[in-house]
C-alpha cells in the first residue's frame, strides 16, 4: 500500500510511506507533470514491512508531482503539491 505523502502541500520536503506484504524489489520514483522522471527515491530489495522516505524538493519548482511505487508486479501512484 502506498500512502499519501505528508505534509501535502509541502515545502521543501515531504515524507512518503508505504507497506509491502512480502520481500521484493521496490522502486519509488517521482515524476513531473509531463511524466518525466525527476528523482528515484529508492530502487532496492526490501523485506516485508512499513517504510518511510523523505523527498527533498529544494531544487524543484512549485507544482504538482506524481510519485509511483512498483514492487512484485504491483504499482500505485499518488500526487503531491510543492508550494514555494
Amino acid at each position: 500500500k502506498l500512502y499519501n505523502n505528508y505534509p501535502n502541500p509541502f515545502n521543501p520536503a515531504t515524507r512518503i510511506s508505504f507497506d509491502i506484504p512480502e520481500e521484493g524489489t521496490v522502486k519509488l520514483e517521482v515524476f513531473n507533470i509531463l511524466g518525466e522522471t525527476i528523482d528515484e527515491i529508492i530502487y532496492n530489495n526490501l523485506k516485508a514491512g512499513r517504510y518511510s522516505y523523505m523527498f527533498d524538493a529544494s531544487n524543484f519548482a512549485s507544482g504538482i508531482y506524481i510519485y509511483k511505487i512498483t514492487v512484485n508486479g504491483f504499482s500505485d501512484i499518488k500526487k503531491m503539491v510543492l508550494i514555494k
